[in-house]
């Protein structure tokens, strides 16, 4: 059994409120946790409206699915929000 994990730190310009932000991040756990099955949630920065960091997990056989499944989902996140991706850190254990 391997542990994939990823926390990915997105600046979102437009929002100008935490209830917003809230929107915007519930919106996109809840298509994150539809289209794969892992665990995610807004890890840090809850106080600050323009950054969301995102933390997800994935438990995967083997190494390369469990890479597999981390580049997947950080190319859903890419293509479903309009914010910049500020950085990406991954782990698998």
């Amino acid at each position: 059994m391997v542990i994939g994990t990823a926390i990915i730190k997105i600046h979102l310009p437009w929002v100008h409120s935490l209830k917003e932000k809230r929107m915007v991040v519930k919106s996109l756990c809840a298509k994150v946790r539809n289209q794969f099955n892992v665990s995610i949630a807004e890890v840090d920065e809850q106080d600050i409206h323009q950054i969301a960091v995102l933390g997800f997990a994935a438990i995967a056989g083997d190494k390369a699915q469990a890479d597999s499944i981390l580049d997947n989902v950080l190319n859903f996140i890419e293509s479903n929000t309009e914010g910049e991706i500020v950085s990406i850190e991954r782990e698998i254990i």
